[in-house]
């Protein structure tokens, strides 16, 4: 018996241990905090959506859910051979070249006039241990060490595959200015980030970046959280406004009203990046499946669609390859501009004619 108490007693502090490590970060506090509460987002003791949103669907609970995640049988869920890939020299682009380079996932670069964007880095682990999700064969050929210098670092949301707290901090003397949503800068401040440097937004606030540049924070149907707090930060989505271009990145969201809402309130988004991967019907309502893709950036009224959150983490039961495949074919009722570059292949941003291959056709 004394034995087993011991034990027990070693693992619960092993455990709290673990969870005071950094990488969970900091729910908010102080000042921060109060301007949580205050939010008209923030109803009884936590964010929530516009519409009322349930994470799981089915009839299991969140332990069975990760247990047949874990165990259940799941066929091609990873490429059996290394992915094509690109290494694209970011330091040395030119500066004048309106350009995009995805990473895999939701991790994305973009050189805008004359400005450096990130969104979502991440480039070590998606998971508070590192055994788990790898990235596929071939997906991680980038480092933070490849990252020019950084002006505007954007992250749609706390979760561990949005942001990841090695990428961030091999970046922190590279960034200029981060964008995130209401909450998330206790994480950055935690970690020793400038808290001048962090612009923290609530939905429908804009913020002034640079002459010529502004970004606006828009709603997602989503959640948060990275340890046993959830929602206790903000879910976003951002309209990013240049001289010359409006940008949606669209972070994690379930199909909902807000999409037509923001195409409404945004006349000619010239690209929309919208999530497409890792859905399932048990979790409907905070993923989009491939065809609710298509349709909201029908809403969004956006010239050009570029789908991520695919192609290097297998967060989902479906196979490798099947978010491409379902929106490329989902795609040719309506004969949008859909633009499905390999990881680490340059897309041109004001290149209206430029094409790109099914590279995933063929791969096991």
């Amino acid at each position: 018996m004394l034995i087993a108490i011991s034990i027990i007693g070693i693992l619960i502090i092993a455990g709290i241990i673990f969870l005071n490590s950094p990488r969970f970060g900091k729910t908010p506090s102080g000042d921060r905090l109060e301007r949580v509460k205050s939010s008209p987002n923030y109803r009884e003791g936590k964010f929530q959506n516009q519409s009322y949103t349930i994470q799981l669907t089915g009839d299991k609970n969140m332990f069975l859910t990760g247990l047949d995640f874990l165990f259940g049988k799941k066929e091609r869920l990873t490429p059996t051979v290394a992915l094509p890939t690109i290494k694209t020299d970011l330091i040395n682009l030119n500066r004048e070249s309106d350009i995009l380079v995805w990473f895999g996932h939701s991790s994305y670069f973009m050189q805008i006039d004359g400005k450096r964007i990130l969104v979502d880095p991440v480039f070590s682990d998606v998971s508070p241990v590192s055994f788990i999700n790898k990235p596929f064969k071939g997906t991680d050929i980038y480092k933070p060490t490849d990252m020019p210098d950084i002006d505007y670092l954007f992250i749609s949301h706390d979760h561990w595959d949005h942001l990841d707290y090695n990428t961030v901090m091999e970046l922190k003397d590279r960034t200029s200015k981060i964008i995130c949503g209401l909450g998330v800068g206790e994480h950055f401040e935690h970690w020793g980030f400038d808290k001048n440097k962090v612009i923290e937004l609530d939905w429908n606030a804009v913020s002034t970046l640079d002459e010529g540049f502004s970004t606006y924070c828009l709603p997602t149907r989503h959640f948060s959280g990275r340890g046993l707090s959830p929602n206790q930060s903000l879910w976003a989505s951002f309209l990013l406004q240049t001289p010359t271009m409006k940008i949606y990145i669209g972070g994690d969201s379930g199909y909902d009203a807000h999409f037509a809402k923001i195409g409404e309130q945004f006349a000619e988004i010239d690209l929309a990046i919208l999530e497409n991967g890792q859905y399932n019907q048990d979790w409907k309502y905070i993923h989009m499946m491939p065809e609710e893709v298509i349709q909201a950036a029908k809403d969004l009224h956006a010239k050009t669609l570029l789908p991520v959150h695919s192609s290097k983490f297998a967060l989902g039961y479906h196979s490798w390859d099947e978010p491409l495949k379902r929106i490329t074919e989902a795609n040719k009722k309506e004969n949008l501009r859909l633009q499905t570059p390999m990881i680490g292949e340059i897309v041109n941003l004001k290149d209206s004619t430029q094409t790109f291959k099914e590279w995933w056709a063929g791969i096991d």
